[in-house]
């Protein structure tokens, strides 16, 4: 019984789990937009929450070895310094006014091959906005039939199949007699 495990394991053992996350956490801050399964999304959020507030943190008048133990908290997720210097300059700032709610998950279609959830997760106040789930779908739509065409292109041409002899056409082939068995003689009691 798993009770109290307040860790999702994601299939994955401690190190593989903690490098997904801190890398997905880098990318989405890169990005500002990630896409994957709903389950990592969840996970990756509550996490990407937790960084942006303690960024927040760093706003106004602090005093400056609780900035540097803001960042340094930070740099244990974020490995990429210039990501880390556009959160505390950027990011925090544009959500200087927001309490919490600094992501979003949208779902999308399932994916086909193995009919896992999968979404998007994104800033709530990002800087170009295409959040519209009608132009991320009409986007994968357009890529996928892109992708039929190229393949088309690139497939050798079929080969021209020639239709069946019609039954009249074909050979008749006679058939030798069947011998008859011979009748076995019946035995005396």
């Amino acid at each position: 019984m798993n009770k109290r495990n307040k860790v999702k394991h994601l299939n994955r053992e401690k190190g593989h789990r903690d490098a997904l996350i801190n890398n997905m956490i880098t990318s989405l801050f890169k990005y500002e937009r990630i896409e994957s399964t709903q389950a990592k999304l969840k996970v990756v959020r509550s996490h990407a929450e937790k960084i942006i507030t303690r960024a927040k943190k760093n706003l106004g008048d602090v005093a400056p070895e609780i900035k540097l133990h803001n960042k340094r908290e930070v740099l244990k997720r974020v490995k990429d310094r210039n990501i880390v210097t556009k959160l505390f300059e950027d990011i925090a700032v544009r959500f200087a006014n927001t309490n919490g709610g600094y992501t979003r998950i949208l779902k999308l279609v399932n994916r086909p091959s193995d009919n896992s959830e999968v979404g998007i997760l994104e800033l709530t106040n990002r800087k170009d906005r295409p959040t519209l789930l009608k132009e991320i779908r009409d986007k994968r739509e357009v890529f996928s039939d892109e992708k039929k065409a190229k393949a088309a292109k690139e497939a050798p041409p079929k080969k021209e199949r020639v239709p069946k002899k019609v039954a009249a056409e074909k050979k008749k082939t006679t058939v030798a007699p069947k011998k008859k068995a011979a009748a076995k003689p019946k035995k005396k009691k």
